[in-house]
């Protein structure tokens, strides 16, 4: 083994090690137990002796009694990034991974004067009790994450000074303005604002009145204020416009040199109808003895963007690309994202290959990775080809999306027979004009053209994770941890709730039932989104500990280097560079922090567009009455969803029927006169009181034909 390999399964087996002794519920044991436990091959335990015998030495594990545990003499203070959920609690993730293997939960009450971006540092909570981690309190912001801040203008003073609701400080939090420009704003207007002082708990931020993006009335203005809202880097440098500019229109014969020609192969893109940035390409073959010889064939961007360049500062920056409704915000500039990478029909286009042979019951046989060019013969859309499939329409690559579907179906139950669980339910989307208002909603149905694309890009990123591994490259994972029993069981009463039976510890085949019975009841969304709760985020990290949704060891992402850095830096281990562990531990983290903020922004807008089509609905229809579905039961009220717009609401148990309400042992809500029962799936009518822009919320009240039992006249006996 090369000093290099030896290195990078140091510090691989260094990591699972440390992390699996970090867990909470470990109890010490010894190495031989420990390695059988985190299943290390015998030939590893040398090497994996000799990690203890390090981490001993630099005081991070003890060994006592010949069990090995982690020293119980922890950093008291850790440092790391805040971020901050819109109910006012958050998470720190730690600079340094080996302090400590999950984020820190912050209480709201903890956070101080800190805010989402922030790099703070945390005093950790010895004796934390906290189910799904440790949990600390922010006592010092080290750096602030952002200099001004986004908002709505809810109130002038006397003093004209701007009462202004910011999302980043939450609802508890006031942000102060002062306008020295006498800017003509009013109530409802969309700002940002210079912070000159950030507040806590007590005292309000102040700040300083900049500009106006619009009224929040205005539909045309939600995109724009969303990427203010969340920072995202909006306009590229100039030099990064330049420098994609630079590389031309087209693909050069220089370019072509040193590369396999797979341009005599048939291969195609399927995407959504509104994508321009055009990832990835398929072909397939099926020879004489029924095998399958599928390609993947993935834009090659890291021939363009080279490591510190100024595109690559520009994709680091973002770290992905975020999606609003009928807009783009890219990683890249549009001379790579939408023309030289994006794999356009009749064009010839660089690439980065997996060439993979299937045998006639898809398993796979070899595959190789190759940097070639393609000419794709065309695009379709998803609907496009699930037509073609269906026979409603003609095409001279019917033979060849049959075959995709075909070993999409062998690879499907492949994917089940490990133990993954299929819950794809249809999307619903809501459809903007071009002045960004609603029109209305449309929905898109998980088909066979999907998962046909679904399946073979997987498959791609796990070949390409264990063919780095094995190679022993350190590379960046994708990586998502086994979820908490205490969620599993939430989310396994919420289905018994909703009448699907399952075994006390259901088994993975158990799960699979439930998913495939549900995708016919009237449950199968309301499952899937519970399920996917009950999970754990799943990150970017040199360290795996493997891909618990997919039940896969190996997994990563390779598949859309336009959109993600995380695929672009992979591409670069793969063919040009290798990475220390140091370097992608810094990357993983900016990237898995990144996703979320985009996650956050994209979702921002989708609701606040679910809740101006939902005004108009009512402009049309005050007494409109719209259908939903109870979601959570708690004590104290009801949690429901609204369709098919989707959009969350809660009732307390003063707004249900007139009727005391009262939480029994089955987790329902019992009426005490009526009787009406309340449970988890039941379907309710609801109707908006008022609805509120500004803090995207909606106040509801139940539509009810319960009436109360006349109580009887007769004096009840005293119990003695």
């Amino acid at each position: 083994m090369t000093k290099k390999a030896h290195s990078a399964k140091y510090d691989n087996l260094s990591k699972t090690i440390l992390q699996f002794i970090s867990g909470k519920k470990y109890a010490p044991m010894g190495p031989t137990a420990l390695f059988k436990k985190l299943k290390i091959p015998p030939e590893l335990h040398p090497l994996c002796k000799e990690i203890i015998t390090d981490l001993t030495a630099q005081g991070i594990l003890e060994n006592k009694r010949k069990q090995v545990a982690l020293k119980t003499t922890k950093p008291e203070t850790i440092t790391g990034i805040l971020h901050m959920h819109p109910r006012g609690f958050g998470f720190v993730q730690p600079e340094h991974p080996t302090q400590y293997a999950t984020d820190i939960f912050i209480p709201k009450h903890m956070a101080d004067s800190a805010v989402d971006g922030d790099q703070v540092e945390v005093v950790v909570n010895p004796d934390s009790n906290w189910e799904k981690g440790p949990d600390g309190k922010v006592v010092a912001v080290l750096k602030r994450g952002r200099t001004h801040i986004a908002g709505t203008i809810r109130q002038v003073d006397s003093h004209n000074h701007l009462i202004v609701y910011a999302p980043l400080l939450g609802t508890s939090k006031a942000l102060v303005c002062d306008n020295p420009q006498n800017l003509p704003v009013k109530i409802g207007e969309r700002v940002i604002a210079k912070v000159k002082k950030w507040g806590d708990e007590e005292n309000a931020t102040l700040g300083e009145l900049l500009y106006s993006i619009g009224h929040i009335n205005n539909p045309s203005c939600d995109i724009p204020a969303a990427i203010e809202e969340f920072d995202l880097p909006k306009d590229f440098s100039l030099e990064a416009i330049e420098e994609a500019k630079e590389f031309g229109k087209t693909v050069s014969k220089t370019d072509l040199k040193g590369r396999e020609d797979l341009t005599k192969t048939t291969s195609f893109t399927i995407d959504p109808e509104t994508a321009k940035d055009y990832d990835d390409a398929l072909s397939i073959i099926e020879d004489k003895q029924g095998n399958f010889h599928l390609g993947v064939h993935i834009a090659d961007v890291a021939h363009y963007v080279l490591p510190n360049s100024y595109l690559d500062c520009e994709a680091k920056k973002r770290c992905n690309s975020t999606y609003f409704p009928n807009f783009c915000l890219p990683m890249l500039p549009e001379e790579l994202s939408n023309q030289l990478c994006s794999l356009k029909a009749k064009v010839i286009r660089l690439t980065a290959s997996v060439l993979m042979d299937f045998d006639k019951e898809g398993n796979l046989t070899k595959y190789r990775i190759v940097r070639g060019y393609i000419k794709s013969a065309k695009r379709f859309t998803y609907e496009e080809a699930k037509k073609v499939l269906d026979g409603k329409a003609k095409s001279p690559h019917k033979e060849e999306l049959q075959l995709m579907e075909k070993l999409c179906h062998l690879l499907r139950q492949k994917r089940r027979d490990r133990g993954s669980i299929d819950f794809a339910m249809p999307e619903t989307v809501i459809v903007v004009d071009e002045k960004g208002m609603p029109t209305g909603t449309k929905t898109v149905e998980y088909d066979i053209t999907h998962q046909l694309v679904e399946e073979f890009m997987l498959k791609a990123n796990e070949i390409v994770a264990k063919h780095l591994a094995d190679q022993g490259k350190p590379l960046l994972y994708r990586i998502h941890e086994e979820p908490s029993p205490e969620n599993l069981e939430d989310f396994y009463a919420m289905a018994r709730t909703l009448g699907f039976n399952l075994a006390k510890t259901p088994t993975s085949e158990d799960l699979q039932k439930m998913f495939q019975e549900a995708k016919s009841s009237p449950f199968g969304q309301q499952l899937a989104i519970g399920f996917i709760r009950s999970m754990k985020l799943a990150c970017y990290s040199p360290e795996n500990v493997g891909h618990f949704g997919l039940s896969l060891e190996h997994y990563c992402h390779f598949t859309s280097p336009i959109r993600r850095y995380s695929d672009l830096i992979i591409q670069r281990i793969l063919f040009e560079e290798d990475l220390t562990q140091e370097e992608l531990d810094a990357i993983g983290l900016r990237c898995s922090g990144q996703e979320r903020v985009s996650f956050r922004a994209e979702m921002s807008v989708k609701t606040l567009k679910k809740l101006r089509l939902l005004k108009s609905e009512l402009d049309k229809d005050p007494a409109h009455e719209f259908t939903a579905s109870i979601t959570k039961i708690k004590p104290f009220g009801i949690q429901f969803e609204v369709t098919p717009m989707m959009v969350e609401g809660f009732l307390h148990v003063s707004e249900l029927e007139d009727d005391y309400f009262i939480h029994d042992p089955r987790g329902h809500l019992v009426g005490k006169y009526t009787g009406k029962i309340h449970k988890i799936g039941e379907t309710l009518k609801v109707r908006p009181k008022s609805l509120d822009f500004i803090l995207q919320e909606v106040a509801w009240e139940l539509v009810s034909t319960t009436k109360r039992k006349p109580r009887s006249d007769k004096p009840q006996r005293r119990r003695r």
